[in-house]
């Protein structure tokens, strides 16, 4: 880690909210079943990250997850394109991000049907993967999936991520 220092700007993100940055700033969030996607242009070193709720808007139209829509960061399929969006408006390929994807914990029991469990988290990952896959973007770091909450600390200025897990209350 470059820069510890407490100079540096701080956000708390929401669930179904995305933040970029220019300038150096540590974001931080918890994350459950939700599904943090963060993205770094080393050169110009600007970081973005979203933090979504559920995979995909009811709608399921791509056209529209457009700065129109109101509620568009709740879903994972709309936050990583209107980020993609936010980067092509900066004049930033994709094949320039570095994309690191954290959460989608299966946080509470749930009966198997058909011999799967398809819980929200699961299903969260799910559409991120295939969302980035259909951008042509490779996962560089990740830790999704299993039963534990995770509180992340994105950098935006070099990319890096401090993870802790959260211990499961009985």
């Amino acid at each position: 880690m470059r820069h510890h220092g407490n100079h540096l700007s701080h956000h708390y993100l929401k669930p179904g909210e995305m933040f970029i940055a220019q300038k150096p700033t540590i974001v931080t969030t918890l994350l459950g079943s939700c599904v943090a996607v963060t993205m770094f242009h080393p050169q110009r070193r600007i970081g973005a990250i979203c933090h979504g709720l559920l995979p995909s808007c009811r709608d399921n139209d791509a056209s529209k997850c457009d700065r129109n829509c109101l509620v568009g960061f709740k879903y994972m399929d709309c936050s990583i394109r209107r980020m993609l969006e936010q980067f092509n408006a900066l004049g930033i390929y994709h094949s320039e991000l570095e994309i690191k994807v954290f959460g989608g914990s299966d946080m509470f029991g749930v009966p198997e049907v058909n011999g799967q469990r398809m819980t929200i988290g699961k299903q969260n990952v799910t559409v991120t993967k295939r969302i980035l896959e259909e951008a042509g973007l490779l996962v560089q770091a990740a830790d999704i999936g299993g039963q534990q909450g995770r509180k992340i600390y994105f950098y935006t200025h070099t990319g890096e991520i401090l993870l802790k897990r959260l211990n499961n209350r009985p």
